[in-house]
């Protein structure tokens, strides 16, 4: 991957709808080269898929509530179970498996603290927990889907 490549990444995270014509000329290339690097970091998974960012509060779900997560064991059973879990949830955005104290992170995005805890009830309905604990964002500081390429070899 090169500079050329990286220009290209770095674009279409922004905006994955430019014509390949202006997105050649951007990143200093004709159009047939840059479609073919477009398609060569799609056949490698460097693009995984070209999507549609929904702006959240538009779509009635303004608030983010960050969750906690310890599990009760740490057992392939249960983390198998909670993924399954997790899967089921539309309203769980992002989920990880973290070191330390806690043992998953979850991102739940909802309209309000009462759908919360609508969700949080169904979910300690389906699975037993050592603890949650709830944290509602109060600010969106920074957001953004693009990952910096600055480091690609």
């Amino acid at each position: 991957m090169d500079a050329v490549d990286r220009k290209i990444l770095d674009i279409l995270q922004q905006d994955a709808t430019l014509p390949v014509a202006e997105l050649a000329e951007r990143v200093g290339v004709s159009a047939a080269p840059c479609w073919r690097r477009v398609k060569k970091l799609e056949a490698s998974g460097v693009i995984r898929r070209r999507v549609a960012l929904v702006d959240r509060r538009k779509v009635n779900v303004p608030t983010t509530v960050f969750v906690a997560v310890k599990a009760p064991r740490h057992a392939a059973d249960w983390s198998d179970a909670f993924r399954r879990v997790v899967a089921g949830f539309p309203e769980i955005v992002e989920a990880w498996r973290l070191t330390g104290e806690i043992d998953y992170l979850l991102r739940i995005v909802v309209p309000d603290i009462e759908a919360y805890d609508a969700v949080y009830q169904r979910l300690i309905a389906k699975l037993e927990f050592s603890n949650l604990s709830s944290s509602i964002a109060m600010e969106e500081m920074k957001y953004t889907t693009a990952v910096p390429t600055i480091y690609v070899a």
